[in-house]
């Protein structure tokens, strides 16, 4: 099972007023596994990045001028997400710049849905977590993730987030925390074991009367030593 936790950062919040993307990261798992690949880039966006958007990645104006244009790194990106199920926080926004992008550019229409399947994480964490803060800082803080380092937004930063995120969301792998520093840990990876169900009805098998003796031999022996204070005396006299 190939998967791959994607981020965009953009210019600002809306594609349909002309915002464009300016970073793509991803993140390649493979069986619940990270596997080393990722994929990033910076995308020249052709306008100016809002204040505000600014605020939240601090990508500047002056930096993207010197990045190449979307339609410059489109095929290695399709390629790197082709065929594998599609992990992203809040998929609708990334999923609308990343449709609006393709839509830009010459040939055939194309859009996410069609090359990949699409999970998104945000209605997951508040189906899990109804009626509380499920942005990724909370459930970095929810499920123990480190993101002290995480002073602005960054796609593939937050992409690399979000995948110990989902790891820990779903059940698939914790970190063991073994220094003083963050990055030394160690990375425990446990996999759900189905049990098989024996056929037929349960076997009972009782004590032989033995066993049975013996027990009852033993259970002497605590009452006198406890001065007849056992529970099961108890029990028997109020009974």
């Amino acid at each position: 099972m190939r998967q791959v936790i994607l981020d965009t950062e953009t210019t600002g919040l809306e594609p349909e007023q002309g915002h464009r993307i300016i970073e793509v990261g991803c993140v390649e798992l493979v069986n619940r596994r990270k596997t080393g690949r990722t994929f990033h880039r910076y995308v020249r966006p052709d306008r100016e990045v809002d204040w505000g958007a600014l605020q939240v990645h601090g990508i500047t104006n002056e930096f993207l001028a010197q990045q190449p244009r979307f339609g410059d790194i489109v095929e290695e990106l399709l390629e790197f997400i082709a065929g594998s199920e599609l992990i992203i926080h809040n998929a609708a926004f990334d999923i609308a710049f990343l449709d609006a992008e393709l839509k830009r550019l010459p040939g055939p229409p194309r859009v996410i849905r069609d090359l990949c399947t699409i999970t998104d994480t945000l209605p997951l964490a508040r189906q899990m977590h109804p009626g509380q803060r499920n942005s990724l800082d909370a459930l970095c803080k929810r499920y123990g993730v480190d993101n002290s380092h995480r002073e602005l937004h960054g796609a593939l930063l937050d992409a690399q987030i979000l995948a110990d995120v989902y790891l820990a969301m779903t059940g698939g792998q914790a970190a063991l925390i073994l220094g003083d520093t963050p990055e030394t840990h160690l990375q425990v990876t446990i996999e759900p074991v189905p049990l098989a169900r024996p056929a037929g009805g349960l076997r009972v098998v009782r004590a032989t009367e033995e066993e049975l003796a013996a027990h009852r031999r033993v259970l002497e022996i605590i009452d006198k030593v406890s001065g007849g204070k056992t529970i099961w005396q108890e029990h028997r006299v109020s009974a």
